[in-house]
């Protein structure tokens, strides 16, 4: 990626992320997309995280929690359960990308997703989605009914 489409990209998720900041409302599954494309575009390899909500579904901040390779992310049922009790989340949308440009969830991300919800329902943390974001194409779990 050449330096002229990175300033690009960093000026369009400047402004992507001042609807997708703190206190904000999620109103749609595509403006989260949308905000999250630009946080993992061009990236060779894998990352799967969370923005985590209040009980409002208003943001209370979106982070990366595990960085893999270019095929694959190891995930860790416990750590997003940490990190969500850490921010006091009572919601999130789960995200990872696909860098090969298959916007298609694998049967392994559909089985990581329903361990993670039921992991997260025990302390009381909903999924409301799980977008994997491939170039310009996402998926939304919650969309196909996966959720």
């Amino acid at each position: 990626m050449d330096d002229k489409t990175k300033r690009l990209i960093a000026r369009a998720l400047r402004a992507a992320e001042s609807s997708v900041t703190y206190g904000a409302n999620l109103t749609s599954p595509v403006q989260v997309a949308d905000y999250l494309k630009l946080r993992v575009a061009g990236l060779e390899y894998e990352v799967f995280g969370a923005v985590w909500l209040t009980s409002q579904h208003s943001v209370i901040e979106t982070q990366e929690l595990f960085r893999g390779t270019i095929g694959q992310t190891s995930v860790y049922p416990r750590e997003v359960v940490k990190a969500g009790l850490a921010v006091n989340a009572a919601a999130c949308v789960l995200f990872h990308n696909h860098p090969s440009g298959v916007q298609d969830p694998s049967r392994a991300d559909v089985y990581l997703t329903q361990t993670l919800k039921t992991a997260l329902a025990l302390v009381d943390i909903r999924v409301l989605d799980h977008l994997v974001l491939a170039g310009a194409r996402h998926t939304s779990f919650a969309e196909r009914g996966l959720i």
